[in-house]
C-alpha cells in the first residue's frame, strides 16, 4: 500500500499508523538523533518511541497517513 515514509514526519503533526490490523493515532513530539521519533498517543496520551510500534516489522497492511488538523 502507498503511504507516507517515516522520513517525512514532522514535529507537531498528527499521524495514523495501521500495521498488523492495529491502528495508532499519534502526534510527533520530538525527532531523535538516532532516526526515531518520540510520539504521544492521541487516545491514551501515552508517550513512546515510534520504533516500538515497528519492532516486529511491517505487515502487509502497513499504512502511514497524516491526520488533518481540525
Amino acid at each position: 500500500m502507498a503511504g507516507l515514509s517515516l522520513d517525512v514526519l514532522r514535529t507537531g503533526k498528527k499521524y495514523r499508523l495501521t500495521n498488523f490490523r492495529e491502528t495508532h493515532e499519534f502526534i510527533v513530539e520530538n525527532i531523535l538523533s538516532n532516526g526515531d521519533f518520540k510520539v504521544k498517543d492521541l487516545l491514551t496520551l501515552e508517550c513512546y518511541r515510534l520504533k516500538e510500534l515497528l519492532t516486529y516489522g511491517k505487515g502487509a497492511d502497513y499504512y502511514l497517513e497524516e491526520i488533518e488538523s481540525q
